[in-house]
């Protein structure tokens, strides 16, 4: 129950960012040297549309340890430019990094081929 809790906020929450990055549902305050140069680059579109997609996963109960992986770089990101560049939203990153590791931590099981020392092709 914890687990479809978790996941289900998980989905949400990266379902709505990412569609309203599409949208433009949601007001940015004047975005940082860093934000400019990932918007003008189109990097943010190919962004949201990782997140819009592995949300919907997590929301659909699909593919659930590919959503977990797809995100986990832009988790930890979030996490970093809040922590690093604008604290603005800190309260937000030990909620997602907390819903991001329980999930991986709940699903581990789904990713030992990936963490094998010695992976050979075709296993």
């Amino acid at each position: 129950m914890i687990v479809r809790a978790a996941r289900l906020a998980l989905g949400l929450l990266f379902t709505v960012t990412g569609l309203g990055g599409f949208l433009g549902l949601f007001p940015i305050a004047p975005p940082h040297a860093l934000q400019v140069i990932l918007i003008e680059s189109g990097w943010m579109k190919v962004v949201k549309a990782i997140e819009l997609g592995a949300g919907l996963l997590l929301l659909s109960n699909r593919f659930v340890p590919l959503a977990l992986a797809l995100l986990l770089p832009g988790v930890v990101s979030i996490a970093l430019y809040h922590v690093l560049l604008d604290p603005v939203f800190l309260g937000i990153v030990p909620v997602v990094v907390g819903l991001e590791g329980f999930l991986l931590w709940s699903y581990r099981g789904s990713f030992r081929g990936m963490l094998a020392r010695d992976g050979r092709p075709g296993a």
